[in-house]
Parts: C-alpha cells; structure tokens; sequence
C-alpha cells in the first residue's frame, strides 16, 4: 500500500535534488522557452529578400523597370551584377546568391509575342526558395509609362499585366523532396550521434571513476581524449557513407561534385562534432545532464541550419545564431558539393568558419578539462 506521507518524502527530496542541479533547473525553464521564440519568432514559411544576381543583356528601360520591380516586391533582393549566363550560374553554384535573373537581348520582342520574357534560375537544392520565386510569375504590376528616344511616352506595362517570367530550378528540376533532404540530413545524423556520444563517453568514465585512473597512467590527458574520440569519428564515416549509399540506390541521389571535397567536409564537420561534444563534457557532471544539454544545443541546429526553413526568411538575430552553428555550414557545403557541384574552394566563408569553431571549442574545452583535472 503507498503510504502518502512516504510519497510527500520522496516528492521533497527529488525537488531538493532538483534545487542543487542547476543544469537540470535550468533546462526545464530553458527548453520550452527556447522552443516557443524558435517557432514563434525565428521559424518563418514567408521566405524575403532572397539574395539574388542578375544579368541583363537587353539594357532597355524595360528591362530596368522590371528588375526595379522585382527588387521592390522584397521576394528577391538583387545583391550582384553578372557579366554574362555563365557568371549568373556560377554564382548561384558557389552559394553566393540563390537565384539569378536572366533578362535576354530579345526582351522586347518576347513582350510582343507574349511569350515569358526572361529567366529566373533558381537553387533547387532548396524546394522553398523555388516555390517562393515561382510566385513572382503571379505578381500584378502597375500599369507604367516611360519616356522614349523621341521624348514621346511609351507604355512599360499593360492594365493587369503579371510579371512575365519562366522559373528554371538548377540541380534539382524535378523538385524532388528527397534530394533537397538527404545531402542536409547527414549533418543532423552526424550532430544527433557525434555530438551526443562524445560527452557522454566522456563524462560516463568520470562517473565510474576510470578517468582518474587512466590519469594515474603512463599515457597523457591528450592522448586519452584522442583515443576516446577516434573510434566516433568511424563512426560518422561509415554513417555517411550509409546515408549517401541509400540516397544514391532508393532516391536517386545525383552526386554532382567531387568525393574528395565530399569526404574532407565530412572529416572537418565530424571533427567539430566531436569538439562540440568534448565541450558539452567540459560543462555537466553526470550522463543525464550530458543527454540534456545536447537536446538543447540540438534543436536549434535542426531549427535554424537551414535544413527545413532557409534562414534568408529567418531574422537577423536567429541568421546570426545560425552562423555559429557548425551544422548550418556544413549542409551549405553538401549541398553545393553534391547538388551544384561546387568546390570547397568556392565556399571560403563556410570552410573557414568551421576551422574556426573546431579551434575555439577544442581550445576552450582543453582549457576546462585541464582546470578540472588541476583541481
């Protein structure tokens, strides 16, 4: 029989646990409060002011006025000027822009035969940025009239004219769901195990007590962690491998770049996993605290890397947080490689901010780690 007066003991003793676990108190105020601003405030389906080049052969009033309105409608927001069709794709491929407007020579005779007057290529690598620029082609415009060669007004844009343009996904033309997924979906495979792993492992041989003992050995505090960390960063190997071998056999995965540049953005991403969770150790104390600030860190990684929402329809303060998550560049950089067929070299700014998080975060963990070991 359950005696109420044992009940009330255990209920006080498990809040005083809960009092000394600041951690855990904190995580319970923190988790939903992070979840609510993340869906409310950061998680946007109306994607603006996606960056944008443009190439404009015609060189008319016309073909001004058009990437005027284009520009002022705040679905695209023209950051580039291409040379030439090569140059626009180029961009596009390397991720410094995500669509590209090609206005051709012939602009005003296609205007006459009433057939689409330019280009808008697109990233298909992202399904919603391509959906969103598709509903340029549904924009009314005003009805405008300019000045012509002979100081005689010309009409730009009839009554109920719609913007007369032919969207063009790159990488992906078929819109294929799956391969928009699956080049992303390593990144959260890799940080979801990885991360979660390694600071448990870690904080697991503290909690029994081997990690002193292994201290008392011959062998060094770093070659301990590298020991720890090497079998994971198999681990993520053979992870990867499964998902892209899967990806390729039932969905049809295109690998469109170099396995090269595939395998040394894997090996830098899993090596700042193992960071992040050699960092996660640095902070808890037990293994439950060790699950808890992974879920946390987790769901912002998943929520703002652009996995699912672009975080060009994110606000500025969550595109920042997004920049600091090693995931974000990570999925930026598989995308291009295996869809667009990009190389590292042409990602400087998402290969650099790897390097730098893996350094910072292996510095600051050895840093803490050391402390506690002196104390």
């Amino acid at each position: 029989m359950i005696r109420p007066d044992k009940v009330k003991a255990m209920v006080h003793k498990e809040l005083k646990q809960l009092r000394r676990d600041r951690l855990t108190a904190a995580m319970v105020f923190g988790i939903p409060v992070m979840q609510l601003l993340l869906f409310g405030y950061a998680i946007n389906y109306n994607v603006r002011n996606i960056p944008a080049a443009w190439c404009d052969l015609s060189g008319t009033q016309k073909s001004r006025m058009i990437l005027e309105d284009i520009n002022a409608s705040q679905t695209l927001h023209l950051t580039r000027e291409a040379s030439g069709p090569e140059e626009l794709r180029k961009m596009i491929r390397s991720g410094q822009v995500r669509a590209g407007i090609l206005i051709p020579y012939d602009l005003e005779q296609r205007l006459r035969d009433s057939r689409p007057a330019f280009q808008v290529l697109t990233d298909g690598s992202s399904s919603i940025v391509t959906g969103t620029v598709k509903s340029l082609s549904a924009m009314p415009l005003a009805p405008r009239t300019g000045q012509s060669a002979r100081n005689s007004h010309v009409i730009l844009y009839e009554e109920n004219e719609s913007m007369p343009i032919q969207v063009l996904p790159l990488y992906n033309p078929e819109q294929r769901t799956a391969v928009d997924v699956i080049p992303g979906l390593v990144g959260v495979i890799l940080t979801m195990t990885l991360m979660l792993f390694t600071a448990i492992a870690l904080v697991r041989e503290r909690e029994h007590g081997s990690m002193e003992m292994l201290i008392t050995t011959p062998i060094s505090a770093g070659e301990i962690i590298c020991g720890k960390l090497v079998p994971y960063i198999g681990i993520g190997l053979f992870q990867t491998a499964l998902v892209f071998l899967l990806g390729v056999l039932v969905f049809r995965l295109p690998i469109n770049g170099s396995f090269l540049d595939i395998a040394i953005a894997v090996l830098l991403f899993i090596t700042a996993t193992l960071t992040l969770g050699l960092l996660i150790s640095s902070f808890v104390k037990t293994q439950f605290q060790a699950v808890q600030m992974a879920i946390f860190i987790l769901l912002p990684s998943i929520l703002l890397s652009g996995f699912v929402f672009p975080y060009e329809g994110m606000p500025a303060a969550a595109q920042v947080l997004s920049q600091i998550l090693p995931v974000t560049h990570f999925i930026e950089m598989m995308r291009g490689v295996v869809l667009r067929g990009a190389r590292l070299i042409e990602m400087p700014y998402h290969l650099g901010a790897l390097l730098v998080f893996i350094f910072i975060s292996t510095f600051t963990a050895w840093q803490r780690l050391k402390k506690k070991r002196l104390d």
